[in-house]
């Protein structure tokens, strides 16, 4: 495990060689936590290992072969298929005949492989040749199959904190045998803050972005390495992103998104959608979910809301990036501002339960067309009554098949424009002579 490699990169000279080391994961390799007691008492079993990058997978799964005493096989999804996989396992399987060994299988990216090449694990697991890791960036719950998944226990990593980036920091450029203690080197306190605030967590890109900032830096008269901000800058070029507009922190920010709209916060609302945006999310896929949003969250409430969003999307597509996502953004903050109101939702699902739950019923005749004489002869259009003929356009009539003639489907709840519709539906319905029992309205 100790890497005293020199031409190595610092991320991986540095990688923990105890658990007492791995920082900020003790819920899972802290003193009597999961993963080390599942060692002291030798009742290791196959898992996943699910976290953000460089938050320790592959060193955790190195660290549990090396004291379980297990023949490690690292196995990278990415470059491997069915063929490597059998080639390892008839491997393992030597080694637990011939030398009594486990052999410790970590794959790298499991969410990578298909569900073919991960069923190819099952009979091993099911047998015992190996004890399986996997180690993924995405959901397992989405990328690995349900088969592989009833016999791993997921164990979920966290992102490490700015302090913990800090102290790893902290003991690289301390560390002589296997860091860069033995280059004497100057870092403003403002760009260590930068470095761990900027590299959301991920270790691994923290201490590439240190080594890379000491190359770029120049050396004063004392012959020491100077890092400053605009140094750490250069070397990082952009902040790590841990958006990934495949896997789930994409449905986990457009859910964001829609729901601080939903709640009427504009500011909240801007902030998700300039992170999409800024993860390389499509601008036009925003657009269709504010356009969604402008008729399941607004509705009639604020009828403009829908001509914003459409206006918002053809805006984009005429201008283009990055003029067009300031359109974007206004109709984001619009929709934010403006009452709400679902009941258009709530009606198209009432009345879409009624039309897969009921019988196609006819049209009732009098509202049928009568284009042809012999549909006038059959009684199509007998009785409908023109509503521009009576006094405020309007003649109480019935427009449904009679077993569902009753049924109330659109029902506004008085905000924003939705208060003059409700007058309105209300002024009607005291105008029709029709008053069915309660038990005849549907809820």
């Amino acid at each position: 495990m100790k890497n005293t490699d020199n031409t190595a990169p610092l991320a991986d000279r540095l990688r923990p060689t105890t658990f007492d080391e791995v920082l900020g994961q003790d819920h899972l390799v802290g003193p009597g936590k999961v993963l080390r007691k599942a060692l002291e008492n030798n009742s290791l079993q196959s898992f996943i290992l699910w976290g953000p990058p460089g938050t320790g997978k592959t060193t955790i799964a190195q660290l549990m072969a090396q004291h379980a005493n297990c023949y490690f096989v690292k196995f990278s999804a990415v470059t491997s298929g069915i063929k490597e996989v059998k080639e390892v396992m008839k491997s393992a399987e030597e080694q637990l005949a011939f030398f009594k060994r486990k052999t410790i299988l970590f794959v790298d990216e499991i969410h990578r492989f298909n569900k073919s090449q991960q069923d190819a694990f099952l009979p091993y697991i099911e047998k015992g040749s190996i004890i399986f890791i996997g180690a993924t960036t995405e959901n397992p719950s989405f990328e690995v199959n349900s088969a592989l998944l009833s016999r791993c226990q997921v164990y979920t990593l966290k992102s490490l904190t700015e302090e913990e980036i800090g102290k790893l920091i902290d003991r690289s450029l301390a560390d002589k045998e296997k860091g860069l203690g033995n280059i004497p080197v100057q870092m403003d306190p403002e760009a260590r803050d930068f470095i761990c605030r900027m590299t959301n967590g991920d270790a691994r890109s923290a201490l590439n972005t240190l080594e890379l900032s000491i190359t770029l830096s120049d050396t004063n008269q004392s012959g020491i390495k100077v890092i400053n901000k605009e140094i750490v800058e250069d070397a990082l070029q952009r902040k790590v992103r841990l958006y990934d507009k495949s896997g789930e922190e994409h449905y986990n920010l457009i859910s964001a998104l829609h729901k601080s709209i939903r709640g009427s916060d504009p500011d909240a609302a801007l902030y998700w959608m300039a992170r999409m945006l800024d993860g390389g999310e499509d601008p036009l896929y925003i657009a269709r979910r504010l356009v969604r949003f402008a008729s399941e969250d607004v509705g009639n409430a604020a009828p403009n809301a829908l001509a914003v969003a459409i206006a918002a999307k053809e805006s984009y597509e005429f201008l283009g990036h990055p003029e067009g996502e300031l359109a974007i953004a206004q109709a984001a903050v619009y929709l934010a501002c403006a009452p709400k109101s679902n009941a258009i939702y709530q009606a198209y699902k009432l009345v879409m339960a009624d039309v897969q739950n009921t019988r196609d019923m006819p049209v009732p005749m009098h509202i049928r067309n009568a284009p042809t004489q012999l549909m006038k002869n059959m009684g199509y259009g007998d009785g409908y009554k023109y509503a521009h003929d009576f006094e405020g356009h309007f003649i109480e009539q019935n427009y449904l098949p009679d077993n569902i003639k009753y049924h109330v489907y659109y029902k506004p709840d008085g905000q924003g424009y939705e208060a003059d519709i409700m007058k309105r539906l209300n002024h009607w319905k005291s105008m029709k002579n029709k008053k069915p029992d309660s038990s005849e309205r549907n809820q």
